[in-house]
């Protein structure tokens, strides 16, 4: 790739990612913390700077990159042409294989196996049923009592080891399943919101593997999804502009598993593109 051309993306994928994070950095240079737009950035823990730094992916080779900063990055080599530079994917495979190969295990996996939509979002529910301290500093819709009686009224199918971990312990025994770390690759499933929020992190952990487009799709999956997580969830976050998913009622389920499956084909697509990074690495 000629060098005024992959400057020109670069270039786009830093404007794109300071748009995705304009919001989250201004907060937090007033020291101030959204429930449903911060959750990307405390729960996996992936700063501004991640999404910004753009990569081209396996196999592409950069002109004239090897007097830019980038020479001094980790995880890329000369390429064939004189001053060009390209990701050194055998080096990254080699010093990550249990990483690549857990992560391709899990997307293989996911990819492979059909949606469950039955879930409807209780997960949320299940992280407060019969607890008076809360995650969020937010009311609940219902109540305590109201929101004890819709976990009470459903049964819980929670397939995603990284939402289970969460339950209360009284809602624990009330999930159908009972998810493990060791039983993960097994019990993915594109249906799960979860699931679809970890194409992100999936992406983030496969480092310059991933072309900047792709990361940067893969967290408007996840931020998009937090959306519908949390509109579908126990909390009160009208006043902040989310109105509720009302899955305690006929409606509120179709319109979240409407929303659900929309989501499930978004994140198998992402999934592909990250396995044919992997399979082209």
């Amino acid at each position: 790739m000629e060098a005024g051309a992959w400057r020109a993306i670069e270039q786009a994928h830093e404007e794109r990612a300071d748009a995705l994070t304009a919001a989250h950095r201004a907060r937090a240079a007033r020291g101030e913390k959204h429930p449903v737009e911060d959750f990307l950035f405390t729960y996996y823990s992936y700063k501004p700077a991640v999404l910004r730094r753009w990569h081209p992916g396996a196999g592409v080779e950069l002109a004239d990159a090897g007097a830019t900063p980038r020479a001094a990055w980790r995880w890329y080599a000369p390429g064939a042409e004189p001053g060009s530079l390209v990701v050194d994917a055998p080096a990254f495979r080699a010093e990550k294989a249990l990483l690549v190969s857990g992560v391709e295990r899990i997307l293989r996996a996911t990819a492979g196996r059909a949606g469950a939509f039955g879930c409807f979002g209780l997960h949320e529910w299940a992280m407060v049923y019969r607890q008076e301290d809360h995650r969020h500093a937010v009311p609940l819709r219902l109540g305590q009592a109201g929101t004890d009686e819709v976990v009470e009224a459903h049964e819980l199918r929670c397939t995603h080891f990284d939402a289970f971990r969460f339950f209360t312990p009284e809602a624990v025994p009330r999930n159908r399943e009972t998810p493990t770390r060791e039983l993960q690759a097994g019990m993915e499933q594109p249906g799960c919101l979860h699931a679809g929020m970890d194409v992100y992190k999936w992406a983030v952990k496969l480092g310059p593997l991933v072309p900047g487009e792709l990361l940067l799709d893969a967290f408007e999956l996840a931020r998009d999804i937090r959306v519908l997580d949390m509109r579908a969830s126990p909390y009160d976050l009208a006043d902040r502009g989310y109105e509720p998913v009302r899955i305690e009622t006929p409606e509120g389920k179709a319109e979240y598993v409407r929303r659900q499956r929309g989501f499930s084909e978004r994140g198998q697509a992402l999934r592909t593109r990250l396995l044919d990074v992997l399979d082209a690495a």
